[in-house]
């Protein structure tokens, strides 16, 4: 709440959108044209350095619009200092993957997964199972790296694409995150707009439920129309589970406690640090021989406990199995795998801390705020900005902050009640930036459930419809409260 928004008159809005667009071709050139192979992966470090090209672009735009290089450099410090939270989160998601797996508290759930859910059934029942996880714990996050990775596991048994139960995954998770009032850009889009918080939940489910409702038919239909192969090899994976894993329901405490601990407004990080330490413990008392196999030793013993569980934590760990519909599902990466991710954070926040401190971002929202000439141009600008800030910002925050800050004064000059504003910034600032994959969010839930965002943007339903269900409802003048003046005359 207390970001400042940097301005720059030297700057016009060709000058602000020269980076952007450089950005964007850039971009477009590495993933389209040289990493466009199956094996490909161009979110592997190459758009990292594009994303410093960019910023290198923003610097020459800034130094010649009379912006000085140590002002640009102290906002991306302020940029990076304000991630560290998220990178810590990362770290601690990869750790907690690498534990949940030697623990068989990931196989556990796919093991049960496998028998209760039904290819026809299962994206829906994703999107539910997540949407519910979601407005438990207010956070899409925990969504993710709790009953996500394992949805994502059971759905790749199945047969699906991944990055159509990543879709899933993200589109039930961010209808939680919206609508909790535990969530923190649930609180934030009100506090920006100038109402309070649940008048804002009240009028934001007007959008929401449609949406939800679209999305989860769209599902439902890809549940019963999509080819899937692997169903008839399920009977096989349950027996290969129980040969690699003791399979036990105890395992799900562990995941009911860290829920649990969200739930009553625990830190996320001592959260999952606690899941980590449990996850560990009970690996020791349900998969000692999961231990010794990664310690290379016969006997237990606490050097073999110790190393086994420090090697899941920190780097990659492969249970071997010789059903090779599984040997995905039996990897994790520690908090060694998450280091890409964060490598991506961190450029992200390079490019949109330059953008931010040559006065881009408050330009590019200024130019989109004067197309706002009538009530429908207004919202349309409202999510042009949020749009514009998750791809140049790479933050949803930003994304919500400074246009809510910028057009604050625009919605009351219309008349508009302030809840007005803070639905539309969670409808298309929130939801959206999931699907970009440099911004934190994208970067996130990518590396959290191991799916290109590329792979999973065409199923993140609920993400792309949220925007669009916001301006057909202005479109059409649904349910847009006016404001009403508590002045007598």
């Amino acid at each position: 709440m207390d970001t400042k928004i940097n301005r720059n008159k030297e700057l016009n809005i060709w000058e602000a959108l020269i980076p952007v667009i450089a950005l964007i071709s850039m971009l477009a050139f590495n993933v389209l044209v040289v990493y466009s192979g199956e094996d490909d992966d161009p979110l592997g470090g190459s758009n990292q350095f594009v994303l410093l090209l960019g910023a290198a672009i923003a610097v020459i735009v800034g130094l010649f619009n009379k912006v000085s290089f140590q002002k640009m450099i102290d906002e991306v410090a302020e940029n990076i200092k304000s991630t560290a939270g998220a990178i810590l989160i990362l770290l601690m998601v990869g750790a907690l993957a690498g534990t949940w797996l030697i623990s068989g508290i990931i196989p556990s759930m796919i093991y049960y997964g496998l028998q209760i859910l039904s290819p026809s059934i299962f994206l829906p029942a994703t999107m539910v199972i997540c949407a519910i996880i979601s407005i438990a714990t207010g956070s899409s996050w925990t969504t993710s790296a709790t009953v996500g990775i394992a949805l994502i596991g059971i759905g790749g048994a199945i047969g699906f694409p991944v990055g159509m139960v990543a879709g899933a995954v993200i589109s039930g998770a961010y209808f939680g995150d919206k609508l909790s009032p535990m969530s923190d850009t649930t609180n934030l889009a009100p506090a920006m707009a100038g109402t309070d918080l649940f008048t804002h939940i009240r009028y934001m489910a007007l959008t929401t439920t449609p949406t939800f409702i679209i999305s989860l038919i769209l599902f439902i239909i890809l549940g019963l129309t999509v080819d899937i192969n692997g169903a008839a090899d399920s009977s096989q994976m349950l027996i290969d589970i129980q040969k690699s894993f003791n399979i036990s329901g105890w395992l799900f405490l562990v995941p009911i406690i860290v829920i649990g601990l969200i739930f009553k407004k625990t830190e996320p990080l001592i959260a999952l640090f606690i899941g980590i330490l449990l996850g560990a413990i009970f690996a020791v008392i349900f998969q000692p021989q999961i231990l010794n196999q990664i310690a290379g030793v016969e006997t237990m013993s606490f050097k073999s406990a110790y190393r086994g569980a420090m090697d899941a934590i920190t780097i990659e760990t492969i249970i071997p199995t010789e059903n090779e519909s599984l040997v995905k599902l039996f990897k994790a990466k520690g908090m060694y795998g998450m280091l890409g991710t964060i490598w991506l954070i961190l450029c992200a926040m390079v490019f949109g801390g330059v953008m931010d401190a040559i006065g881009a971002l408050a330009r590019i929202s200024q130019a989109l705020l004067k197309l706002a000439k009538t009530t429908f141009g207004l919202f349309a600008s409202t999510v042009g900005s949020c749009l514009a800030l998750n791809i140049t910002a790479s933050d949803q925050y930003l994304a919500i902050v400074v246009p809510g800050k910028m057009f604050a004064k625009a919605y009351k000059d219309k008349g508009l009640a302030p809840e007005n504003l803070s639905r539309t910034l969670e409808d298309s600032g929130t939801v959206t930036s999931v699907l970009v994959p440099w911004n934190t969010c994208g970067a996130y839930q990518s590396g959290t459930l191991g799916v290109n965002t590329l792979d999973y943007l065409p199923y993140a339903f609920f993400n792309i419809l949220s925007p669009f269900m916001t301006l057909i409802f202005a479109a059409f003048n649904i349910k847009i409260k006016q404001l009403v003046s508590t002045i007598k005359e």
